[in-house]
């Protein structure tokens, strides 16, 4: 097989968690596990790089055994695994999650709010604790709670936007159908323009988050903190917001589940995440 690097070069793989090592209904299959437990065992180092707050990834990367610097929250916080101690963090103004629950009421559209509860800054060497936050209930809190075990707590967000000593929220976060949520963006553009950072992350998430915020901008810090180069590291994507870690990353690699746009922007495309497509391409190139 030609390949657009040497695997002898290659140090550190980059990997997206839904849809991309997980299989569908966010399973890691036995492959997948054996597949990259063994390249760790041989000394390649895995950085977990997922929308997901540390507490819902927990479960798959612990039985990786990925640890050091890693990326959650899409970049907004760059946490020092399984220590969790935050290195470094980008927080969302809280007039922008004002706006977002003004939106919210008056479309009945489900919106919640990850507030971190301690001072999640650089020389933090506190465990982070991210509160949940929606103001109802409903089959989209439900979902959310399956999917990442992170149950959401009711509560009125106008009044947790004024909790004394406030920065800033990590992400917002709507859970509505595609149709609602190309109308929910061009109301948070309009208003905001390039100050915010919008990513559809699943099917039904549309994420709010500090227009400094992506992943690629928190691989760039986790490379620094584990004296990387960019050509040094494959990042594994299939999602919109992958598409600044490929950047970011020296080689990228796409499933063929992933969108059109992010397989265009992948090196390579492999099999799909129902057929452990990640861990199949591993072991064929030999890495």
């Amino acid at each position: 097989m030609s390949l657009p690097f040497n695997p002898a070069d290659i140090k550190a793989l980059a990997l997206d968690l839904d849809g991309t090592i997980l299989g569908p209904g966010a399973v890691l299959s036995g492959r997948t596990l054996r597949v990259l437990a063994a390249l760790r065992d041989r000394g390649l180092q895995l950085i977990i790089a997922t929308g997901r707050a540390v507490e819902a990834a927990e479960r798959f990367r612990a039985p990786l055994g990925a640890e050091g610097p890693s990326i959650y929250f899409n970049g907004a916080l760059v946490v020092d695994m399984p220590e969790r101690r935050v290195l470094d963090s980008t927080l969302l103004d809280p007039g922008v999650v004002d706006f977002c629950v003004d939106i919210s009421r008056r479309r009945k559209a489900y919106f919640q709010v990850f507030f971190p509860e301690t001072a999640a800054c650089p020389s933090d060497t506190k465990r982070p604790g991210n509160r949940l936050l929606a103001e109802w209930g409903g089959p989209e809190r439900d979902m959310y709670h399956n999917h990442t075990g992170i149950l959401a707590e009711i509560g009125d967000l106008k009044e947790a936007l004024t909790a004394p000593g406030l920065r800033g929220c990590i992400k917002g976060m709507f859970l509505a159908e595609p149709e609602m949520q190309d109308t929910l963006r061009a109301e948070i553009e309009e208003r905001f323009g390039k100050s915010v950072y919008i990513s559809q992350t699943l099917r039904t998430f549309l994420e709010i988050m500090d227009a400094g915020v992506s992943k690629g901008e928190g691989l760039k810090k986790v490379l620094e903190y584990r004296g990387l180069k960019a050509a040094e590291v494959i990042a594994f994507g299939d999602e919109e917001n992958d598409l600044p870690l490929f950047a970011a990353a020296g080689f990228s690699v796409a499933p063929a589940n992933a969108k059109e746009s992010v397989k265009a922007a992948a090196n390579v495309v492999v099999g799909s995440n129902a057929e452990d497509g990640v861990a199949a391409w591993l072991e064929e190139i030999g890495i």
